[in-house]
């Protein structure tokens, strides 16, 4: 898996690219926890939950159908997101949906269970990536974690600020084009 540092990298770039009138702060706030959130289920090792297990590391909490569940469920709230009900839906998804798939990008683990009730097969991605993180915090300052953080920075936070880049560039291209639209006589 990624580090804890590097999940809410989607929902940030996303947020931060369509700016604050499209993605208030409280739903990049419930953004970047949700990107975080699948991997409560760390807490499957301690219960002795085997990791191949739906209920086990990346499984259920991982799966498309639990994101949106969870987009649909926060999507209830978004009057104190200050935002629509489809965007905080779609933000709220994609949100957490994204860490599956960093997850998938990565070179180890048993896979992710994207399809999970429907199937509880695991998958990655064909190109696996980004160095995966050891679980725990043990190995905090060491020389494999500061080599995952150099994954980490190439593979996913320096997509993710050319996103960000581009959504900024997107919404001013399509806001000058609004304006010359309303200029014509």
């Amino acid at each position: 898996m990624p580090t804890i540092f590097t999940h809410p990298a989607v929902p940030l770039a996303v947020g931060l690219g369509l700016g604050c009138n499209i993605v208030p702060p409280r739903l990049l706030l419930a953004g970047i926890v949700l990107s975080i959130l699948p991997d409560l289920d760390v807490i499957a090792f301690k219960l002795h939950i085997a990791y191949a297990s739906d209920f086990g590391h990346r499984g259920i909490s991982h799966s498309l159908s639990i994101a949106m569940l969870v987009a649909l469920s926060g999507s209830a709230f978004a009057r104190q997101f200050h935002s629509s009900t489809g965007k905080v839906f779609s933000f709220l998804f994609v949100s957490m949906a994204s860490h599956g798939v960093l997850d998938a990008l990565t070179t180890g683990g048993l896979g992710v269970a994207f399809f999970w009730p429907f199937s509880s097969a695991r998958y990655f991605f064909p190109q696996q990536v980004i160095k995966v993180s050891p679980i725990g915090t043990d190995h905090l300052l060491t020389e494999r974690f500061l080599t995952v953080l150099q994954s980490e920075l190439l593979w996913v936070w320096l997509p993710a600020s050319l996103l960000a880049i581009a959504l900024r560039f997107a919404l001013h291209l399509a806001r000058l084009h609004i304006a010359r639209e309303n200029c014509r006589p």
